[in-house]
């Protein structure tokens, strides 16, 4: 096996529900001296470029349909090649598809071109991830997990050959995953990390989409205590 995991730090101002804020993000490049696939790039395709170099992107993964991975997701997959045949394909979950179509129907408002707002329009992830999806590179597997709660479509990634768990903002360190503390659907979240780290060894890396690594038994060690944030979200309603 040849892959190996490059990680990329970006940040800017992600806006949800008429809220802004300011979101530090974790893209990761997995692969080896010829192939990659780029997992949830954000705010800077250029600074994922610039450390994807001269290197093909095979795949461009993302574990959500926010507009920060999103508005990043087709210059990466482009990686500086004009003929769109030679895009590499982008893979978001289906359930996250509302999300999709709401941020490129709102570029296409935007567009003066009726014919490149109709583009944006139809504009559809090449893949449709699906839980236990596999992809492969440089030797590595990288399986899919549906982990919905963050957003419905949020997955993680799997890799045993690389000894990590690629968690998105399904789960950072010390905390179920969030945008500036806010959670969309908490108990579906936190039933998700449960349900998929319990099986996994405790010293697997998880890498996050925001913040410093950590493992799956630290996480596990974590878990229960967060029912208490759901249960506040209870009492607030």
């Amino acid at each position: 096996m040849n892959a190996r995991i490059e990680q990329v730090v970006t940040s800017g101002k992600l806006t949800l529900d008429d809220t802004e804020y300011d979101v530090e993000n974790n893209a990761y490049i997995v692969g080896d001296d010829d192939e990659v696939i780029v997992i949830d790039p954000a705010f800077s395709a250029e600074a994922v470029l610039k450390q994807v170099g001269e290197r093909e992107v095979m795949a461009v993964i993302l574990t959500d349909g926010n507009e920060h991975h999103l508005a990043e997701a087709l210059e990466v997959a482009a990686a500086g090649e004009e003929d769109e045949e030679d895009w590499a394909p982008v893979a978001l979950h289906r359930a996250d598809r509302l999300l999709w179509r709401d941020y490129f129907g709102r570029l296409a408002k935007e567009e003066s071109d009726e014919d490149d707002a109709k583009a944006l329009r139809s504009l559809e992830p090449d893949i449709w991830l699906e839980d236990g999806g596999v992809f492969e590179i440089g030797g590595a597997q990288l399986e899919i997990v549906h982990t919905p709660g963050h957003t419905p479509g949020s997955v993680c990634v799997i890799s045993e050959q690389l000894g990590a768990l690629f968690s998105g903002d399904t789960l950072h360190r010390g905390r179920p995953g969030s945008i500036g503390g806010a959670y969309e659907d908490l108990r579906k979240q936190l039933n998700s990390i449960g349900a998929l780290i319990t099986p996994l060894p405790k010293d697997l890396r998880v890498l996050p989409g925001q913040g410093e690594e950590t493992t799956v038994g630290e996480e596990d060690a974590r878990w229960e205590s967060w029912g208490a944030l759901a249960r506040e979200g209870d009492d607030d309603e």
